[in-house]
């Protein structure tokens, strides 16, 4: 993903919007399709009409957790904490890994849905910046000759 910085905006302004619902909406969960989800217009009908079922159905949470795996296949859910009148959701790329030591992207909301889809965006996002200054890594092919262990193990 390259980075846009007018995606950046629309990322931001998308994100201000979850917050301040009061509700999921389907109108909503399509604006979140349209802007943040690029993997869902490109995937076949399974993975469309799975998520498609989902919104029409009403199981928001099941379908904002379908779009994360969708989306984001390299994260992970990592924790779920309701605490004090809101939801929190973080998504890990590497959950194995110590909290501190890990990239975490984070969402919080009132209603547990909006805080998935809030920390989806915030992935998207925190992806989206971290390969902006990253230049291509040069390919290096195999090299005819003779390998040689070098060091001393006395």
């Amino acid at each position: 993903m390259l980075f846009d910085p007018k995606q950046e905006q629309y990322l931001g302004r998308l994100e201000a919007q979850l917050r301040r619902a009061q509700a999921l909406t389907q109108e909503l969960i399509s604006d979140v399709l349209a802007e943040a989800c690029i993997r869902f217009a490109t995937r076949g009908s399974t993975a469309k009409f799975r998520i498609d079922r989902l919104i029409e159905s009403g199981a928001w949470t099941d379908a904002a957790l379908a779009l994360v795996e969708l989306e984001l296949p390299h994260w992970k859910l990592r924790r779920m904490l309701y605490e004090d009148g809101e939801w929190h959701c973080y998504l890990s790329k590497q959950p194995q890994l110590p909290i501190g030591f890990d990239e975490v992207a984070e969402g919080s909301h009132e209603i547990l849905a909006l805080a998935i889809l809030i920390a989806l965006l915030q992935a998207r996002r925190d992806a989206a910046v971290s390969t902006a200054g990253v230049t291509a890594v040069p390919r290096i092919g195999p090299v005819a000759g003779y390998a040689m262990c070098c060091d001393n193990f006395s």
